[in-house]
């Protein structure tokens, strides 16, 4: 995403964004990790279903 993308998602100002990113820096870095975070929950997940996919199709029958 980009920041334009997230600001947008969290339904403020891309400059509140860059501001943020400037003046704030601890607000913007924990907005950051925070949505990192959730990224790699769904990445996980997905990972998780395709490998119970795989598993279900190699099973011995």
């Amino acid at each position: 995403m980009t920041k334009r993308d997230i600001a947008i998602f969290l339904g403020i100002d891309a400059k509140t964004l860059y501001n943020w990113e400037k003046d704030k820096p601890n607000l913007y870095k924990t907005v950051m990790k925070g949505l990192a975070y959730d990224e790699i929950v769904r990445l996980s997940e997905d990972t998780c279903k395709k490998a119970r996919e795989m598993q279900k199709e190699f099973e011995i029958r």
